[in-house]
């Protein structure tokens, strides 16, 4: 089975601060991960290798030459080659943007390579953006089926898998016929560590770079960038925050939980 992981580079949410007066992002000093979502996805992936060795795991992202650094810390993790996504012309994508130059690139490597990847596994959502749109889109740009909110896969075939999406009731079991994208949300199982043999061969891969002049002869200018993206940011603010403390001590509980309602009436929140 030839499966394709897209993994995308963002900054730790743990260490992201807001700039009071630009009210903006302070990325100075903030480290960047692997996507949380995106190295479950990887995980699923290996677990596949480890039950059929014959499995390759090719690895895509779309971001500034530092994103190779994620995509090395996934090459460690079960990959075996990796392709980014970068070109000025790209800067600026919304989501819509994104998954399009994403399955624009995915096209280029099956023409480069001959053959089409049966598998196409995303995490669920950027932790930096939360949309949860580029794996789906990526999907309807490439006109296969998908999965999505998948916590396991179950089984593999040659010609279908089966997912397992959880649900309030418990889980389904959902068998799709591949080629297919299935988005993955926080798996039962831990992502692996990298063995050292694998990280010393990571920091040795070529990470191969895709730009607008390697796929300008398949992809739309006008779909691509800041005007290519409907989405526009119109503003962005910190929520102030008001700290309010009123006691409530009467007689007994009864009593204050009576004055608790009455309160809440008066300002309308019940």
């Amino acid at each position: 089975m030839r499966i394709l992981v897209c993994v995308k580079q963002v900054p730790d949410t743990t260490e992201i601060k807001i700039d009071p007066v630009k009210n903006t992002l302070i990325r100075d000093g903030v480290p960047s991960i692997v996507n949380t979502f995106d190295a479950y996805a990887l995980e699923v992936a290996a677990r596949i290798k480890d039950n059929d060795p014959s499995t390759k795991i090719t690895l895509l992202s779309m971001g500034p030459a530092q994103a190779k650094d994620a995509l090395r810390e996934c090459l460690a993790k079960g990959g075996e080659e990796a392709y980014l996504c970068t070109d000025r012309k790209f800067g600026g994508s919304d989501t819509l943007a994104t998954s399009y130059i994403l399955s624009t690139a995915i096209q280029q490597i099956e023409k480069e390579k001959g053959e089409k990847f049966d598998l196409i596994l995303c995490g669920k959502q950027a932790i930096d953006g939360d949309t949860g749109q580029v794996g789906p889109e990526i999907g309807s740009h490439l006109g296969i089926p998908q999965l999505t909110y998948i916590s396991e896969i179950t089984e593999t075939a040659a010609d279908h898998i089966v997912g397992k999406r959880e649900s309030d009731q418990g889980y389904d079991l959902i068998s799709v016929q591949l080629p297919a994208v299935v988005t993955i949300v926080k798996t039962p199982f831990d992502p692996r560590f990298p063995k050292l043999k694998d990280t010393m061969r990571a920091r040795k891969t070529e990470i191969k770079e895709i730009t607008f002049e390697d796929v300008k002869d398949i992809i739309d200018e006008t779909r691509i960038g800041l005007k290519g993206s409907p989405t526009k940011v119109r503003k962005t603010y910190t929520p102030q925050r008001n700290k309010e403390c009123l006691m409530i001590k009467e007689e007994d509980a009864k009593a204050d939980a009576a004055k608790l309602v009455t309160l809440l009436s008066d300002a309308k929140l019940l």
